[in-house]
Order: structure tokens, then sequence, then C-alpha cells
């Protein structure tokens, strides 16, 4: 029977045979020890320190061959390869934030510094205004009840910083508008106030009783949008008319007719709490017949319709001449009179004259109606409207017309000054001084 072959304990390296074919290692020739320099026995021979190194531990054949893996060791087989392992994501965020961290560190303390007092004063600002909003809202609250308005008013406080005026007790100024004050028959469009100098009462800053304002201006208007709405059961309509005075335009049902009725209003101020009306200028229009004047001065003039139709029809002229009174006051001498009445083309020269219808309409015939009252019918005018119209007393038509409020009872220490008529409506200057609000006192 065959002896086995014998199988070598490892497989034969193939770089031994490559180097069995390299020349032989060359001695290494003694260095000379340099003269003066003692030898020490010990320490060996030059050969022995300054022989050609060893095999390098990353190339033990001393080929230049080098592992691929950095992090491997020599021990290693050649080829084995490195268990793959994912990206670690945290080490590179925490590497990023190490970066920012060296980058804030290298920003100088000063900026620093100045970054967090600017931060500090942001939220301090920011925490004035809320107070500021806050101590505004509960403002409107307070004067809605205690005005009893229907909607709240505008609160604007100024002043900075206002937390240490609250602490101060004691507010710069604060601006309030109140809309739809009412103030008697009518109400007031708009009040607006100024105050200063007020001082807070109470326990700051939880418990704010209430304010004593040191003084306050103003000014209240009176829209005629807002009269001629609120008077309209009345109907009547206002109107700037200039020199500081109103016009009042309304109508009047006289004898199943309904009248226009015109007015001047002049304002005046009613004490010092109030505003008022003096009515004068009155006058009442018959649609193309007539205007009526009551009053000291009454009158009745014709309007041009009417006198326009009187020159055109010969027996309602010859009425009006018939009256020598009226005749006088056309200025007709007796003797014209006398042949216009008997000979129409000498009333068609008269009536048809230029200036006749002007003359006819600047005749005040109130006292003649009154004398002679058939006059109206034979030129075309109902007597009954004329007579019920002059019947009128001017008080009555006074009372349509007039004008007057007063400021509302919650607002007692307020009082007007320099009332004036603009093109919008009313206004009247504001005043008041130490008036508390809430429980200021």
């Amino acid at each position: 029977m065959r002896t086995p072959t014998r199988i070598p304990a490892s497989p034969p390296n193939p770089y031994d045979e490559l180097a069995s074919l390299a020349d032989p290692e060359e001695t290494l020739e003694e260095i000379p020890v340099p003269v003066g320099v003692p030898h020490d026995p010990a320490a060996g021979t030059d050969a022995d320190t300054c022989a050609t190194p060893g095999p390098d531990e990353d190339d033990p054949l001393g080929l230049g061959l080098k592992y691929d893996d950095p992090e491997g060791q020599p021990g290693e087989a050649a080829g084995e390869e490195e268990a793959w392992s994912p990206p670690d994501h945290r080490r590179a965020r925490r590497s990023r934030s190490r970066r920012r961290r060296r980058r804030f560190s290298a920003v100088p303390r000063t900026a620093k510094l100045l970054f967090g007092v600017v931060a500090c004063a942001a939220f301090l600002a920011l925490a004035d205004r809320c107070a500021v909003m806050y101590a505004e809202k509960k403002a409107q609250q307070t004067l809605q009840r205690q005005l009893h308005l229907e909607a709240a008013p505008q609160v604007d406080i100024h002043g900075f910083p206002f937390l240490t005026q609250v602490f101060a007790k004691r507010l710069s100024r604060v601006d309030v508008t109140v809309p739809d004050v009412a103030a008697d028959r009518v109400s007031l469009a708009k009040v607006k106030a100024s105050a200063r100098d007020v001082r807070l009462t109470g326990n700051l800053p939880t418990d704010v009783r209430g304010a004593v304002i040191g003084n306050l201006d103003g000014e209240v208007l009176l829209a005629f949008d807002d009269l001629n709405r609120e008077l309209g059961a009345s109907q009547v309509r206002f109107s700037d008319h200039g020199d500081n005075s109103i016009r009042a335009v309304g109508k009047l049902s006289v004898a199943g007719e309904e009248l226009r009725v015109r007015a001047q209003a002049r304002l005046r101020r009613d004490g010092d709490r109030g505003i008022s009306t003096d009515i004068d200028g009155m006058s009442v229009d018959i649609p193309r017949v007539a205007t009526y004047r009551p009053g000291k001065d009454k009158g009745l003039v014709l309007h041009r319709e009417t006198a326009e139709r009187i020159s055109r029809d010969a027996a309602r002229a010859k009425a009006l001449l018939s009256v020598p009174a009226v005749a006088e006051r056309l200025g007709v001498p007796k003797k014209a009179v006398a042949l216009a009445l008997r000979d129409e083309d000498r009333l068609h020269e008269i009536t048809g004259a230029p200036r006749f219808v002007e003359r006819l309409m600047g005749v005040n015939l109130v006292d003649v109606v009154v004398d002679h009252p058939w006059l109206l019918k034979r030129i075309g005018i109902d007597p009954k409207l004329v007579t019920a119209l002059m019947g009128l007393r001017p008080p009555e038509l006074s009372d349509r017309l007039s004008l007057s409020f007063q400021l509302p009872k919650q607002a007692k220490d307020l009082h007007l000054r320099h009332v004036t008529v603009e093109r919008d409506g009313i206004r009247a200057d504001l005043t008041g001084v130490e008036l508390p609000i809430g429980k200021g006192r």
C-alpha cells in the first residue's frame, strides 16, 4: 500500500520564490568612528545601530506593498473586506452644531451684550404696548357704562413707556372719541376730547378704580344729516346759511294743502351746556301762487306765475286795478285806471308794460286781502287757504323750525364754548376741569 503524500501545513507562499531569486544582502561596511568621539562597547557596534532597518510592519516582504484599508491591522488576511455600516447622520449634525458654537464663540463679548440688551428692550416694549391695549379696553368699557352709550368709545393713551406712568398714577394725555351721544331731542354725531394730567386712583396696577381728568379740551359735532333724520317727523331740513346761521326748510299742512316753510335760524348758547336757535326770516310758500311772511312785518306777495297770469287775463287785471290801494302801489294814476277799466286797449298798455309784472310781485297784499276778501277769488287764489295761513301764529311756526340740545346729564362737569356753523353741521368747543371718571374721587 502506497504511503500517502504528506500535505504541508500551509500552502507555499509565492513571494518566497521571488525572494529566493533576489540578490544576496550586501554586508554593510563599518563606518569609522569619528576622532574624538568615545566608543561605548556596551552600545554595540555602529553596524548594529546603522544597519538597514528591517521590514516595514505594513510591508513585511519589502516589496513596497501597502494595505488598502488604512484602519486594517497587519495580521489580517489580504483579501478580507470590512463590513458595511450606515452613515452616522447624528455625528454630522453634532459636528455642524459644534462648528456653529465655535462661530458664535468667536463673536465679541460686547456684541453679545448689545444683542441681549436689544432683545430685553424689545420684550419690555411689547409688554408695555400690551398693557396699553388692556388699559384702553377697560377705559372704553367704563365710559360706555357710565355714559350709557350705545357704542363703545375709542380711547387712545399716549406716552411711552406706559407702565412707568401707571406706577406714577399719572397719565400725560388720553384722547377719547365718542360717537352718537344722546342730547335731548337729537344726538351728537361725535364728541372728541383730549384729556391731560389724568390722575389714576386705586391700588395699582391691578385695581384701578377710576381717574380724575385735570384738564379736558374737545369739540362736539351736531351733524345736519343726523338732524334731518331725527327731526324727520316734523319734515324739517337744516343746512348752512352762512354768517353763522342755519337755513331751516320744512313742510306745513294748511287747509288741506301742503305748504313749504322756510326760516333762518341763528344759534345761541343756552347757558354753558346747551344750544338753541332764534328763528327769523320765516316764510310760507303757496306753490305757484304766493308767499306769506308772518310776524311783525307781515306780507303776502304774488309769485311770478300768478303775476304773469293776471297780466294776460283782462278780468283779473281789472279786478286788481279796481282796488285803489293796489293801483296806487302799482304807480298807476287814477285817470289811467279809469280809462283802463273802460277800454281793454288802455288796459293792455298798462299790463303789457315790461315792469308791470315786477311791480305786481312787489306789492304787499296782506292788508288788501283783509279789507277786500273777495279780491282773492277774483284773481284766482283760494280765499280759505290764505285766510287759514294768515291765522297761523308765529310762535307755532317757530316751534316747528326751532332747534335745541343739551349735553347729557352724565357729563355734568362739561361746558360748551364758541358755537359755530359749518358745512357739515354745528360745532361747539368742549371744556372741563377736574372731571371724575369711574370712582375717581
